[in-house]
């Protein structure tokens, strides 16, 4: 029969007081911080593999490899401010504008310039492609919002409804028809582009700051001022509820790739993850600079966060294990061909193939190896000597009792092997989770040693402090005692009082009864 190690009783946890989500966005690995020419006013990362990043900073596009956080390529032809950087659907174009009012469509393999816009007046804030790839979106400062056409390089509709700047702006991927903008006149606007007009107009209190269209395209987020807005576009743009939980404005907004979890950065230095269903907040993480913007990857691995300070986060997840199956699973060689008998040792096998596994032998503390052969003094020595932790002391010491072999693991000591026991017994007995334990082990050092200890001054000492930290405990309970006896008398009070209370109240309407009784006879 295999010998059983001693098994190590583990404390019980306290109620988790986290949610299980939070264990989600915590597996996102500690950042890596890229520092920029200025503030990253923009970030996107390209919706096809490998989900490199775009990030628009100062004068510049700079292309990020996500996984390697190196620089890969750097757009500069910008004579101002750039802004907007970002992608098109099948990852080939990027669109960017800039502090002269052009917007300029750039190759992103060669970073040639393929089109550029002209016809806004002041900075353009808003860049970006509609669904169906020949279109732009721009918005800008002098109050308008234009679509063009690639192609042509003309404007094919033009909206000047905003009183304020254009500083947000959105498509519906279900509706190419439709674009939302945002601005600071404190109003969300609807365009259909066939009719040449603004549908739904919605009012908000503070300026708008970002704009965004959940999945389905019948819910618009819009962030102002401190607050992220939830509006029903089928409702005519009925608000269906107010997210709060900032300090300050909220800057930026992105989806993950399902589309529940909204992500929001702010001034005040966090980001925040809300459910779009239940409208709670379910994370929150904090940075050391102001958020001006936030991009999660298509296959949600990679979490990018941009600062006013010019510095970048990037914090990558591992996929799970669903994830890496299914991406392993499309490359799989096919039965019968020539790499699928070159797999090589390397080669995990699939989910549902045999495994023969080596039985491997478990290793065993030293203290185990002298239980077994039941060499109960050298095992406690052992556990003793070796920096255990209390709870393995405390242990080993229950499996003694459990053999009854405590006694003869005690006895036979020297002082200084005695000595150790003791001042364990000092340090812990006190710790409630150990009591019982401790408690019959002091009792059989006490039965054994008892007319010896005295003998030695260490020793001695040792006691009287062990004497003196069970009576400070007893006194501790005693005074516990007490306490709870004076609340149980002044819960016994309370009660009482509410009786009295009460009573008055019940004669006085018995009074009335019986008087409306001989009234009536």
């Amino acid at each position: 029969m295999d010998y059983k190690p001693v098994g190590v009783h583990k404390n019980v946890r306290g109620v988790r007081r986290t949610l299980p989500e939070a264990g989600y966005w915590r597996q996102f690995q500690a950042p890596v911080l890229v520092k920029e020419h200025g503030m990253v006013t923009s970030l996107e990362f390209s919706p096809v593999q490998p989900h490199d990043l775009l990030v628009t900073a100062s004068m510049r596009l700079q292309v990020y490899d996500s996984r390697t956080s190196q620089l890969k390529r750097s757009v500069t032809r910008f004579a101002a401010q750039a802004r907007s950087g970002s992608y098109r659907s099948d990852g080939k174009l990027v669109v960017a504008g800039d502090d002269k009012g052009l917007v300029q469509v750039f190759d992103g393999s060669s970073r040639a310039i393929l089109r550029t816009f002209r016809g806004h007046t002041d900075p353009v804030r808003v860049a970006r492609f509609l669904p169906n790839k020949v279109h732009v979106l721009s918005g800008s400062d002098d109050k308008t919002v234009r679509v063009w056409d690639i192609p042509s390089q003309a404007a094919v509709n033009e909206f000047g409804e905003h009183t304020d700047y254009v500083r947000s702006g959105c498509v519906f991927g279900g509706n190419p028809s439709l674009v939302a903008t945002g601005s600071y006149d404190h109003t969300v606007r609807i365009w259909d582009l066939r009719a040449n007009e603004c549908v739904t107009r919605v009012e908000v209190e503070d300026p708008v700051e970002a704009v965004l269209a959940l999945p389905g395209g019948s819910v618009l987020a819009a962030a102002a001022g401190p607050n992220v807005h939830l509006v029903d576009l089928l409702m005519g743009g009925r608000r269906l509820t107010t997210m709060g939980n900032h300090e300050k404005t909220v800057t930026s907004l992105c989806l993950d790739s399902a589309g529940g979890r909204l992500v929001a950065g702010s001034l005040d230095h966090h980001i925040k993850i809300y459910d779009v269903q239940s409208f709670k907040m379910m994370y929150s993480a904090a940075y050391p600079a102001p958020v001006l913007s936030v991009a999660l990857s298509a296959d949600d691995t990679r979490l990018a966060v941009g600062m006013t300070s010019g510095v970048f986060s990037l914090r990558r997840r591992a996929a799970t294990a669903k994830e890496q199956a299914g991406s392993a699973a499309a490359r799989q060689p096919h039965f019968g061909s020539r790499a699928y008998y070159q797999r090589g040792a390397s080669h995990r096998g699939a989910d549902d193939d045999l495994r023969i596994e080596q039985r491997r032998k478990r290793s065993l503390a030293d203290y185990d190896h002298f239980l077994r052969k039941f060499e109960h003094s050298r095992a406690l020595d052992a556990v003793l000597s070796n920096n255990r932790t209390g709870l393995t002391v405390v242990s080993l010491l229950q499996e003694l009792l459990h053999r009854d072999a405590l006694a003869s693991a005690l006895a036979g000591r020297d002082e200084l092997s005695l000595d150790t026991v003791v001042r364990f017994l000092v340090k812990f007995i006190d710790n409630p989770r150990y009591t019982d334990v401790l408690v019959k082990v002091a009792d059989t050092v006490l039965d054994i040693y008892g007319d010896l200890i005295y003998q030695s001054g260490r020793l001695a000492d040792l006691v009287m402090r062990l004497r003196a930290k069970v009576r400070l405990e007893l006194r501790v309970q005693q005074d516990l005692t007490m306490l709870l006896g004076s609340m149980d008398m002044l819960m016994a009070a309370c009660r009482v009082s509410h009786a009295q209370a009460a009573a008055p109240a019940t004669d006085d309407a018995a009074a009335a009864a019986a008087a409306a009784a001989l009234d009536g006879q």
